[in-house]
């Protein structure tokens, strides 16, 4: 009978290219019941704009279908039935966009349908617009916003509570039948398993976990293509999900498997330990630096502890290769919803003897991005260039450094 939907989005207008990111549909018999609810993110294979609003990061969404694959899905959970949304004019506006992204021109319609928030004028005319305002007028529970499928389930609830006002039959019998009748374009259905938002405390399985032991081991004659490769995706203390794809598959290439992976994360922190120990004195700050490292490489504190007495009682090499810095001329890019605003970290860069430059391209140094994994066309270009892409916070770390 009715299908509720919510959508996240990157941006609030289909003509400045913004897409869907996630997107939720529960079904709703003639009584209000739930009979079905489905919801996946997105892959819109560009920024997901202001990520503080709607909480979803692009390690989640990178490996999430594109809605070219979630099209025919979405339409049988759709078709013969009354769509339904808060704000429906949003929704159906961002749902027919991406339909006609694929040249496909469904029966969607802002005027055709459901919105629970104009219904709201009739059956809660003390309500605000929004939907936590319908629904707390409404005597429902509060919900968490942002969620495609929070927000659905919130929407759906609405609905239930105007159909027992309403009486049978509703007085919307003709859009019901409008629906019923609307002719769907046929589409082919993908067997897509939907990507569900990650739980609290999700933790994502370590990068090496996805390397196959082999044997005989190599006795790392690669292995600086591998440190090289490592010493960029350890800039900003932090491994994003793209640069451990980067790391598995350059290993996988030089044919190194786990054992020799991990020789190599062990020689690598002892190369750290060394250098932490140059003065002979380590800091909290060195050791913690060190534990942040060996963690991120699959290691233990204790790891580190043996690194630091080879280090004390021997001396181990230095790095295999010079500490990457910034130096005062570096052209830097920035990309993404930043906060204090973009045109803030650009003066800041310019104020230290950095070039801001709009675009990347081979001369760029460095790219700061709000999300490490972003999917812009800044990100794409600087992977494909091997340019460094780091968050703010590790940036503004390096420019301190600019300034000893």
């Amino acid at each position: 009978m009715y299908a509720v939907i919510d959508l996240e989005t990157t941006g609030l207008r289909t003509s400045w290219h913004d897409r869907v990111v996630e997107v939720a549909v529960i079904h709703l018999d003639s009584a209000g019941q739930v009979t079905h609810e489905w919801c996946s993110l997105v892959n819109p294979d560009r920024d997901l704009g202001p990520q503080l609003i709607h909480g979803i990061s692009a390690a989640e969404v990178r490996r999430a279908p594109e809605f070219s694959r979630l099209a025919g899905h979405v339409a049988s959970l759709l078709r013969g039935r009354v769509l339904v949304a808060h704000n429906l004019h949003f929704d159906a506006a961002f749902l027919l966009a991406e339909y006609r992204r694929l040249r496909i021109e469904p029966p969607i319609s802002p005027a055709e349908g459901l919105c629970t928030m104009r219904l709201a004028g009739h059956f809660l005319p003390a309500a605000g617009r929004s939907l936590h305002d319908c629904c707390r007028a409404a005597g429902l529970p509060p919900h968490q916003a942002h969620s495609a499928l929070h927000d659905a389930r919130a929407a759906a609830q609405l609905l239930a509570h105007y159909l027992r006002d309403a009486g049978t039959p509703p007085p919307w019998t003709s859009v019901i039948d409008a629906a019923a009748a609307a002719p769907w374009p046929p589409l082919a259905t993908e067997a897509v398993v939907p990507v569900p938002r990650r739980g609290p405390g999700h933790r994502e399985e370590h990068f090496l976990a996805r390397l196959v032991d082999r044997l005989p081991r190599l006795r790392e004659p690669q292995g600086d293509a591998y440190l090289d490769l490592l010493d960029q995706a350890l800039l900003d203390r932090h491994i994003s999900a793209n640069e451990a794809d980067a790391l598995v598959a350059t290993a996988e290439e030089l044919g190194l498997a786990r054992v020799d992976v991990d020789h190599l994360h062990h020689t690598y922190l002892a190369s750290l330990a060394a250098v932490a120990l140059e003065d002979n004195v380590l800091t909290s700050a060195e050791r913690h630096d060190l534990d942040q490292v060996a963690s991120l490489l699959g290691l233990q504190a204790s790891d580190v502890d043996h690194a630091l007495k080879a280090a004390r009682d021997v001396g181990a090499a230095r790095p295999h290769a010079k500490s990457w810095r910034l130096q005062a001329g570096d052209l830097v890019v920035f990309t993404g919803a930043m906060e204090p605003p973009r045109s803030s970290w650009e003066e800041d860069a310019r104020a230290a003897g950095l070039q801001v430059g709009d675009n990347v391209t081979k001369k760029t140094r460095l790219l700061v991005a709000a999300d490490p994994d972003s999917m812009s066309g800044k990100a794409k270009k600087a992977r494909q260039y091997g340019i460094p892409v780091v968050h703010p916070i590790a940036y503004r770390r390096m420019l301190a450094d600019l300034g000893r």
